[in-house]
């Protein structure tokens, strides 16, 4: 039996309530054979549609003086996460059942510390929202002031800073649920991005990349695995090119080499080696996977996916 730590990309999750309530009936199908075979499971997820979904509306309501003042961006980032986390744990709970393997699976609204002075806030660089033309990004800029980048060749999105976790706030309480036999749906989004005040914390307008969230619930779980889950099969070097090569093991002194050589984009898979990374050299004996959300039953096996290890 293994500790799997499994971080949903965003194509496991829809763009609207609606569609995400559909489909995520199958992207638990993968999640609850995991379970299946024994393995102990705690699931993160991405949020960069659904939190700038919940931003915007909040901001038009208040433009259009329906409400005073719009929810501040930490307050979007939680609410995102309860109603991602309602979907999810419904979903897997019900697939459990039907597979004759009931477990107690829940949401954990969690924050994680950020450092206030880290060098993400000077240099927006996470892309939240919807995709825009060119021509709707520059309107938005003059508009809205927002930050406006393209992405990945797919559109120009809206950029907020995505600094680094330092920890997991509530840490003890994920052990606890893991410890007793649960599946725990926690640093949904990246979590909520806070930073410390007096005693407590306090919100941070930002977006940590829920690879690298992932990457420290991971290493401070003891998690034996770090799957990193998205719409390809394989990392693969020149990507897109007659020479596509893909990879279906990396070790950790290989893949900073091809990062070094720019062989992952930015806003697409250089997080998800990044993450991988942190995690494989982190401990001897961890291994990081990035693999097709059908196929991680055949990534643990070594039959599909992108293997890194130190």
């Amino acid at each position: 039996m293994s500790r799997i730590v499994v971080a949903l990309g965003g194509n496991a999750l829809g763009n609207s309530p609606e569609e995400q309530l559909q489909l995520v009936k199958n992207t638990v199908k993968p999640i609850a054979e995991l379970i299946a075979r024994g393995h102990e499971v705690l699931i993160a997820h991405g949020n960069g549609p659904q939190v700038g979904m919940i931003n915007l509306v909040f901001e038009t309501a208040e433009h259009d003086k329906v409400i005073k003042h719009a929810m501040p961006f930490p307050e979007c980032g939680a609410m995102s996460q309860g109603y991602i986390g309602y979907h999810l744990q419904n979903a897997l709970r019900a697939e459990l059942n039907a597979i004759g393997h009931h477990k107690e699976v829940t949401t954990l609204v969690t924050e994680v510390e950020v450092d206030p002075n880290d060098a993400a806030f000077e240099h927006p660089s996470k892309p939240i929202g919807s995709f825009h033309t060119e021509a709707e990004a520059k309107e938005l800029e003059i508009k809205k002031g927002y930050i406006m980048k393209e992405d990945a060749g797919r559109g120009y999105r809206r950029v907020v800073p995505s600094p680094k976790p330092m920890g997991v706030v509530g840490i003890d309480i994920v052990k606890c649920l893991v410890n007793a036999g649960h599946v725990v749906i926690t640093v949904g989004g990246g979590g909520i991005p806070v930073a410390k005040d007096g005693f407590g914390y306090r919100g941070v307008a930002a977006v940590i990349d829920k690879d690298f969230a992932s990457q420290k619930l991971a290493d401070l779980v003891e998690a034996d695995y770090l799957f990193i889950l998205t719409a390809v099969e394989r990392v693969a070097i020149n990507f897109n090119k007659p020479n596509q090569l893909e990879l279906d093991h990396l070790s950790v002194a290989q893949a900073k080499e091809y990062i070094k050589e720019g062989h992952f984009a930015k806003g697409s898979m250089l997080p998800k080696v990044e993450a991988a990374i942190l995690f494989a050299e982190s401990k001897p004996g961890r291994v990081a996977i990035i693999a097709s959300l059908e196929k991680a039953a055949l990534a643990l096996e070594g039959n599909s996916g992108t293997k890194i290890t130190l």
